[in-house]
């Protein structure tokens, strides 16, 4: 049977074209089975405490077998960005980072942070899931 991966991916909610670009090509990637576990305006976690917003953040995080950060250069601005990729490694989930098509600079926040680094191909990135998780 395939495996399935649980893949939370750490991103910029002022960005979600980069998010909805990537969970469709990994969707639509054959032989290559995936859930999502990241948190979007969507499905938002409805409460102003903090302390419990972290905590189900920290909880799928937790759940995924990965997590993925999109390192445009909007991630080194983003407290929840870092929050994420430094609860992952508290939690010790590989992180991939993936470079958004057409990106010439990238965030140090998910670069230093990162397990690995890729460009923005699907092969690529199916791979190094592959690979980390």
């Amino acid at each position: 049977m395939a495996r399935y991966y649980n893949v939370f991916i750490s991103h910029s909610w002022d960005h979600l074209d980069d998010l909805r670009s990537l969970r469709q090509h990994l969707q639509e990637r054959g032989y290559f089975n995936v859930d999502f576990s990241e948190v979007t305006p969507e499905n938002a976690i409805k409460s102003e405490n903090i302390y419990y917003v972290h905590a189900r953040v920290a909880q799928r995080i937790a759940n995924a077998d990965i997590v993925i950060g999109l390192a445009g250069v909007y991630a080194s601005h983003s407290d929840w960005m870092t929050w994420e990729l430094d609860k992952a490694i508290e939690l010790s989930k590989p992180i991939l980072g993936v470079i958004p098509r057409g990106q010439e600079r990238i965030s140090t926040v998910v670069s230093n942070r990162a397990d690995k680094m890729v460009r923005w191909n699907t092969e690529s990135i199916v791979a190094a899931i592959r690979e980390l998780a």
